[in-house]
């Protein structure tokens, strides 16, 4: 995983002004997304039917509030290498980095269930909602 610094100098990620209203409405989105997955887990269950939808779920959780904080300090990311410049801020608020290498795998598969269909397991994304519960708690301890 590159250091957030180097997004910064390419220029992917960019200094601007504090925007708290739109770091709420991700944070909103984000529990919203959280509420309805446990909702399905839940009623439904984890199973193969719906692994994938979980890891992707997660993932986009995770991610909205990560931009959150970064809205709230003045970054954003775009373009090439915004998500990966994104997990990489995990670094600089002192998240693990077992924690931040898992969140980069969880990037890569994402894209593999978007770009290629790529499936998981019940397994995989039942690990994934219980990484998601600790995750989600430490990222809005920092918010």
């Amino acid at each position: 995983m590159k250091d957030f610094e180097d997004f910064l100098k390419k220029g992917v990620v960019k200094k601007q002004s504090i925007d708290k209203a739109r770091a709420q409405d991700l944070i909103d989105e984000a529990n919203r997304k959280f509420k309805q997955l446990k909702r399905i887990v839940e009623k439904i269950g984890i199973d193969d039917e719906n692994a994938n939808d979980l890891v992707e779920d997660s993932y986009d959780i995770i991610l909205g509030l990560v931009r959150a904080k970064m809205l709230l300090e003045g970054l954003s990311a775009s373009g090439k290498g915004a998500h990966e410049a994104e997990v990489s801020f995990l670094g600089k608020l002192g998240f693990r980095e077992q924690e931040i290498e898992f969140i980069d795998k969880l990037r890569y598969f994402r894209n593999g269930i978007l770009y290629y269909g790529t499936k998981f397991d019940r397994e995989f994304a039942n690990k994934v909602c219980e990484f998601l519960k600790k995750i989600k708690q430490k990222i809005e301890d920092l918010i």
